[in-house]
């Protein structure tokens, strides 16, 4: 007899998201930067951005969810290495003791099965991995050779082969010296006691399903399969398993079937911090499936940065905010940091948004530590949409 599947109102739904992210905080763990870590191993991972508009995306992110985080955290969990470098959805920084669950792709770009982004010259790699035996750590500009263009970007031969190194592990990024990566061998960055036993088939999808389930409380096998490349239809073998064993349960949400789990739907049963406010990173893991923000948050969101600009409908680098458990508005803004001021070039309130000077107090008070954690002094709001809430903020930031 089949079994009855619940329904879950969007309301209900959003709150086990928003609080599966850690927003708010639902717990602070030990010291400053065990909450990082905690952060990161709970997320699954940080994705690293190179944008410089505002604070980068790894920072913003981390500090929306610890805001006792400071820039030197992740550099010290580096060379304590509790986290590491590699490729989730997107480059990225991942738990240390979720090493394993890495495997997989490392050993696919190295049969050749899985492609990366450069053509492979085996010679060079050698010479490379020879160099970094011999030298120890080093950076791209430590090689000599001009670079040749490869799809949107020109690159180095070395660096490439650095790259392609790196992807297939047998070269990991030991520090960053001013953002550039330093390479070393995969057996000198790796912590001692860690596991490099490479997952079972089964193994591997049951982690990529109840990791994804740890941190965003409700999911689609299409999107726990997001850009990981030949996993969607085993991720649907194994949900199916993991539903007939009980550890995954199948919920409606808008008459479409999710999968949850009973602890995330405990959730419900705690009540709720009102009034938080969070000014998020367009690559913040709550928002960066653009099609799962439409369909659970009602929000058509599109970072324009990349699109030309007399093309772009809302800006530069416009920011998603959450207010409760709803994306309400977004912001195009930049730290001009030789002046200190945090530009907010633009505000778009959703027409969706209630309690509208409720919303301005929260904002007013977010934007102030969003100022500092930028290392910003002042704060200039140049636009606003509707034009009027222009008054009403800037009173309230006085």
């Amino acid at each position: 007899m089949p079994h009855k599947i619940e329904s879950l109102a969007l309301e209900d739904a959003r709150r086990i998201v928003v609080q599966s992210q850690q927003l708010p905080v639902t717990k602070q763990i030990g010291t400053d930067i065990d909450a990082t870590l905690f952060a990161i191993e709970h997320l699954g991972y940080i994705q690293i951005d190179t944008i410089s508009t505002i604070a980068r995306a790894h920072h913003h992110t981390i500090w929306n969810r610890n805001q006792s985080y400071t820039k030197q955290h992740l550099a010290d969990l580096v060379e304590r290495k509790d986290v590491f470098e590699y490729w989730s959805h997107a480059a990225a920084y991942l738990p240390s003791k979720d090493y394993r669950f890495t495997l997989p792709r490392k050993e696919a770009i190295k049969s050749g099965k899985q492609k990366h982004w450069y053509k492979k010259d085996a010679k060079l790699m050698n010479s490379v991995l020879e160099r970094i035996r011999n030298e120890g750590p080093l950076m791209a500009k430590d090689f000599d050779g001009k670079g040749k263009k490869v799809g949107d970007w020109t690159t180095k031969p070395a660096k490439q082969a650095l790259e392609n190194l790196y992807m297939e592990g047998e070269l990991m990024i030991s520090s960053r010296v001013n953002f550039h990566k330093v390479y070393n061998i995969t057996d000198l960055v790796l912590p001692e006691d860690i596991d490099t036993s490479t997952p079972t088939q089964e193994e591997y999808f049951t982690f990529l399903i109840a990791k994804y389930l740890q941190a965003n409380g409700v999911g689609q096998a299409a999107e726990m399969a997001y850009l990981l490349k030949n996993t969607k239809q085993h991720i649907i073998e194994t949900l199916k398993a993991m539903v007939l064993k009980g550890d995954v349960l199948e919920v409606k949400i808008n008459n479409t079937i999710y999968y949850t789990t009973s602890s995330a739907l405990d959730i419900l049963n705690n009540p709720l911090e009102k009034g938080i406010l969070k000014i998020l990173s367009p690559f913040d893991n709550l928002v960066i499936q653009r099609k799962r923000m439409q369909d659970i948050f009602n929000f058509n969101y599109l970072l324009e940065c990349y699109v030309p600009k007399e093309k772009r409908k809302y800006g530069y680098f416009v920011l998603p905010i959450l207010w409760n458990t709803d994306l309400v508005a977004r912001v195009d803004c930049k730290a001009d940091r030789s002046s200190g001021v945090l530009l907010i070039h633009h505000l778009f309130l959703e027409p969706s948004l209630n309690n509208v000077e409720e919303f301005a107090v929260a904002l007013a008070q977010e934007l102030k530590v969003f100022m500092l954690f930028n290392d910003c002094v002042k704060i200039k709001v140049e636009k606003t949409s509707p034009a009027s809430f222009k008054s009403i903020l800037n009173k309230l930031l006085r």
